[in-house]
């Protein structure tokens, strides 16, 4: 587990991510409220050229983002509001990893199944207001992301 002392570190774990971000990647971020997840997607997004402070994909659900408002496409994706995995085939998250990275909050919500080749990033509320961060690995991104 990484200590995250403030909102900061916690943006700079997504900027660490966006240097070797590329289509067809997924990133999952998974945590309670007020975790953490969308100032990792906040810090990937900036680091890969958006101005301005992502707004959080609540209501939208989907979150697009492209050149040459970013280096790489992302589609930021949040499915809090999502009840049912079977209501994902709707998204066309899928086909959309074809040409663009996937950032996605509250990917449990999808169900267990879901992307098995993503960058599982987990965040939890420390006592002293810390966030700690675990993730898991898959070989893709063993030999291309380690946290510092």
């Amino acid at each position: 587990m990484i200590r995250l002392a403030d909102p900061q570190a916690t943006e700079a774990i997504g900027a660490s991510l966006a240097s070797v971000l590329a289509p067809g990647d997924v990133i999952t971020l998974e945590g309670p409220l007020g975790a953490g997840k969308t100032s990792i997607a906040r810090g990937l997004l900036a680091a890969l050229g958006l101005e301005g402070e992502a707004p959080s994909p609540s209501f939208a659900i989907v979150q697009p983002y492209a050149p040459p408002e970013v280096r790489v496409p992302v589609l930021h994706v949040d499915l809090y509001r999502i009840d049912d995995p079977r209501e994902m085939d709707e998204l066309g998250l899928d086909e959309a990893r074809y040409d663009s990275a996937l950032l996605i909050e509250w990917a449990e919500r999808a169900g267990p199944q879901a992307w098995p080749d993503a960058l599982r990033l987990r965040l939890e509320i420390l006592p002293d207001g810390a966030r700690g961060l675990t993730w898991a690995a898959p070989a893709a991104w063993e030999q291309r992301w380690r946290p510092t």
